[in-house]
């Protein structure tokens, strides 16, 4: 059963249908409005303090909660203050001012019960729950008890259901328009591969994934990879290229695509995001089966057919060569998670400018983009 989030403003709360079950959710529709602050003056003798406050089963956007109270309280409602745990000394930036009444509010019901909403939780985020028991008297006011103590939780990642809701979307923009390619692509500075060359003899080695792209994707932060780009670009004169401009430096580590995505890889669909741009990127993992980084994946990530997606595809030639194709109507970005020889492939300049601003590391997501997020 599910705590729905208060619409601002004062006014009395509307009658309300109970849950039928412990395990139905309560729904927005059952979400009471914002108490004012004088409808809380009330006297809050005879109402225990809640405490004990426990919770388990917590999701990127759910929470479950139970806590201890005299059971010979009249208790009608339930008030829960949430705040992101960041923002708790920032009056300005916080969820809610802790003088003021709870923006979450329940009618009382069995506990303990779910606390649920992705417009108000979000992934991989700390914040701080603490609770108040009321019983609304005859004359609309209402007694409340003292709050409960403060207790200190950290939502979790994506789980594969929201990965799958974040593939659906992403499946959604897409043609069947597809692209020849023949190499993958990692652009760098010369500081960089001459780094990788004295300390590592030329291997490119793994690194933690960054914090960009939708904030729960289970992989940022945790897993590491080789960055890698996929994407190809449609020149009227030379056809399907490799585009010639780079974010991050003048050189570029082509390896053919052969070499990665063989018949013993694996690929994973990880996020989906834009950077308030007309144009979305697709963030797939690559592995070798078995692996430390495949076994990362497995069970956390979508798994995509190599031969049969929208994003990435490797077929067998009938005399047994494989081709490569990539969409046309995503940018794709590819975190291979196994170490690399530079002499795998080669290192060039490229043709163009290096362009910052097309840089995605670290890269922060439109949380209003409709096409990209799952709660729009």
């Amino acid at each position: 059963m599910s705590a729905g989030a208060g619409a601002s403003g004062g006014g009395k709360i509307p009658p309300q249908v109970p849950p039928k079950s412990r395990d139905r959710p309560v729904s927005v529709a059952d979400a009471t409005e914002e108490l004012s602050a004088v409808q809380l003056q009330g006297d809050a003798q005879g109402l225990s303090t809640p405490c004990n406050v426990k919770l388990s089963h917590i999701t990127c956007d759910s929470f479950k909660i139970q806590w201890s109270m005299d059971q010979n309280d009249h208790v009608t409602h339930f008030f829960i203050d949430l705040n992101k745990k960041a923002n708790i000394n920032n009056a300005k930036k916080a969820f809610k001012h802790k003088d003021v009444p709870t923006k979450l509010v329940a009618k009382a019901i069995p506990l303990p019960f779910t606390v649920k909403g992705h417009w108000f939780l979000q992934p991989r985020t700390n914040y701080t729950v603490s609770v108040q028991t009321a019983c609304k008297l005859p004359d609309g006011e209402y007694k409340v008890s003292d709050w409960s103590e403060t207790v200190e939780f950290c939502t979790a990642d994506y789980s594969t259901v929201q990965l799958n809701q974040l593939l659906d979307k992403a499946r959604n923009i897409m043609s069947d328009r597809m692209l020849p390619l023949t190499h993958f692509y990692r652009n760098h500075h010369q500081d960089y591969f001459d780094f990788m060359r004295l300390n590592h003899g030329g291997t490119l080695q793994p690194s933690v994934k960054d914090n960009g792209g939708s904030h729960g994707s289970p992989i940022n932060g945790n897993l590491k990879g080789i960055s890698f780009s996929a994407n190809v670009e449609w020149n009227e004169r030379d056809g399907p290229r490799i585009p010639i401009d780079s974010p991050y430096g003048r050189q570029r580590f082509l390896c053919p695509a052969a070499t990665m995505f063989n018949e013993n890889a694996n690929l994973y669909f990880a996020d989906l995001y834009c950077m308030y741009t007309a144009y979305h990127f697709v963030n797939l993992v690559l592995t070798t089966k078995g692996s430390e980084g495949d076994q990362f994946c497995s069970g956390k990530l979508p798994l995509l057919d190599p031969a049969n997606n929208e994003f990435l595809t490797r077929k067998k030639r009938d005399d047994g060569t494989m081709e490569f194709s990539v969409c046309q109507d995503l940018i794709v970005e590819l975190f291979y998670t196994e170490p690399i020889h530079v002499k795998e492939g080669q290192v060039v300049s490229i043709e163009g400018h290096v362009v910052p601003s097309l840089s995605t590391e670290n890269a922060k997501k439109d949380a209003s983009c409709k096409m990209c997020n799952i709660n729009k």
